[in-house]
C-alpha cells in the first residue's frame, strides 16, 4: 500500500505533542557512520548543516522531527574483538562528547534522567549513550565500569553474534540464554544504574535476563514477532512480562524487521553485497550505491509509517502505554519505511497512531515520559543495590568455567 501524508490537522497535532513530550529515541548509529564515511572527522561532515545526502540524522532534521532525547550508540562491529572492541568503543564515545562540546546550543551530554529534563527545558538536545554489544567489555567486570564512568548508560548483551556468555537472535545458541557470568553481567549492570538492553538477543537471553534484572529493561530498536516473525523482534510472551519488570520496548523501523515482505529480500540485498566486498552493515558512499543498483534490479517491498504503527498497536495491546517506546535505528540501515526517511519523520508516525486513536497523553509516554522513567527508576535501583553490595569482581573464568 503507498504511502499517504497524514492531514494537515493530524500533523499539527502531532507537532503540539512532540513540543511538550518530544521523542526519546532508543537508538541511532550517528557515530559508526562517522567513523565510516569521515573517520570522526567533524569538519567533513559537519551535522549543523543538511547531511541528508549521506545521513539519515543532523541537527535541523532533528529538530524538524520533535527529537529531544537521543541514545546515540556506540556500537563497533562484532569482527572487532577483544582490546580492540574496547579501544572502538572508547572512539565511539569520543565522538560523541565531542559532538555534544562542538554544538553547545543544541546538544547536552545526559547522564541521568534529571539531566535528561533539564535538557528538555533548555531546548536542547539531551544526549545518552548506548554501548551495542557486550563484545565491548570484553569479559571484564572493570571495563563495563569504565564506559559507565565514560557516560555509557546502557549495554546491548549482544549484537549479531553471540557472546561468550550470551546468545545472540541471530547466531546459534551456546549458552540457551545467559551464562552464571552473564547473569553477573546484568546484575552489576542494575548496581551500576546501566540499562540492560535486550534487543538483539536470543529470546531465551531476553527471559533469562528479566528473571535476573533487579532493573527495568530496554529494548533500544525492537518491533514486534507477533507482527512480523523476524528474530531481531519480542515475542508475544516476552512482551507480556515487561510490566511486572518496568521496562519499556522501543519499536525499532528497520523494514527488514518491521515488514514481513522484506525478510527475504533482505537475505538477497544481503548476499549481493558479500559479492561486493561489502559488510551488509556498511553504510559507506559506495556501499549505499551498491545497495541502490541492486535494488533497480530487484525492488524492494516498502515499509511505511503504518506498518511501524501496526508494530506499536500490538506492543501497546500487549505490554501497555506505560512499557512502549521508539528507536529508529537511523544511520544503522540502508533503508526506511516511506514516511520515516530519516529523523525529521517521527511527526507522521504521531500522526497515524492519532488517527487510529491514540491519545496526545498516550503518545507522550510514548514519546518521553516511559524512557525518561526507565532510566529514573534505573538509577533507584543502583542506589539500593549499592547499599548492599560493592563492586563485582567476578570473573568468567571463575564463574563459567
Amino acid at each position: 500500500m503507498a504511502y499517504r501524508a497524514p492531514s494537515p490537522e493530524l500533523l499539527a497535532r502531532a507537532r503540539a505533542v512532540l513540543a511538550e513530550a518530544p521523542v526519546v529515541d532508543g537508538h541511532n548509529d550517528l557515530p559508526w557512520a562517522l567513523r565510516e564515511q569521515v573517520r570522526y572527522d567533524l569538519d567533513a561532515c559537519d551535522i549543523a548543516a543538511d547531511q541528508s545526502h549521506r545521513l539519515h540524522t543532523d541537527l535541523p532534521r532533528l529538530r524538524a522531527g520533535g527529537v529531544g532525547a537521543q541514545f546515540w550508540s556506540v556500537y563497533v562491529r562484532t569482527d572487532l574483538a577483544g582490546d580492540h572492541a574496547v579501544s572502538a568503543t572508547l572512539e565511539q564515545i569520543d565522538v560523541v562528547r565531542r559532538l555534544v562540546d562542538r554544538h553547545p546550543g543544541d546538544l547536552r551530554l545526559a547522564l541521568t534522567a534529571d539531566d535528561m529534563e533539564a535538557a528538555r527545558a533548555e531546548g536542547r538536545i539531551a544526549s545518552l549513550m548506548g554501548a551495542e554489544g557486550g563484545h565491548s567489555i570484553d569479559c571484564s567486570l572493570a571495563t563495563l565500569r569504565a564506559l559507565y564512568a565514560l557516560g555509557v548508560r546502557y549495554m546491548t548483551l549482544t549484537h549479531n553474534d553471540n557472546v561468550p556468555w550470551a546468545d545472540s537472535a541471530t547466531d546459534t545458541p551456546e549458552a540457551d540464554g545467559l551464562t552464571a557470568f552473564g547473569e553477573e553481567v546484568v546484575r552489576e549492570m542494575n548496581r551500576l544504574g546501566m540499562l540492560v538492553d535486550l534487543s538483539h538477543v536470543s529470546p531465551d537471553t531476553m527471559r533469562d535476563a528479566l528473571r535476573v534484572s533487579e532493573a527495568p529493561v530496554v529494548f533500544s530498536h525492537s518491533s514486534s514477532r507477533g507482527v512480523c516473525d523476524h528474530p531481531r523482534n519480542i515475542p508475544d510472551d516476552v512482551l507480556e512480562r515487561l510490566p511486572a519488570n518496568g521496562g519499556v520496548a522501543m519499536a525499532t523501523f528497520v523494514p527488514k524487521f518491521v515488514l514481513p515482505e522484506a525478510i527475504a529480500w533482505t537475505r538477497r540485498a544481503d548476499a549481493n553485497m558479500a559479492d561486493h566486498g561489502f559488510h551488509p552493515l556498511d553504510t559507506t558512499p559506495a556501499a549505499m550505491a551498491c545497495q541502490r543498483a541492486f535494488e533497480e534490479a530487484d525492488p524492494r517491498p516498502v515499509a511505511t509509517v503504518a506498518t511501524v504503527a501496526d508494530h506499536l498497536d500490538r506492543m501497546r495491546e500487549i505490554a501497555g502505554v506505560d512499557h512502549v517506546g521508539i528507536g529508529g535505528d537511523y544511520d544503522g540501515t540502508a533503508f526506511t519505511p516511506a514516511g520515516l526517511e530519516d529523523v525529521s519523520g517521527y511527526p507522521n508516525l504521531l500522526a497515524e497512531l492519532l488517527g487510529r486513536g491514540w491519545s496526545e497523553a498516550d503518545l507522550a509516554k510514548l514519546t518521553w515520559h516511559n524512557a525518561v522513567r526507565v532510566l529514573r527508576d534505573a538509577e533507584g535501583a543502583a542506589r539500593a543495590a549499592q547499599a548492599v553490595r560493592g563492586p563485582s569482581t567476578a570473573t568468567i573464568d571463575r564463574l563459567d568455567g
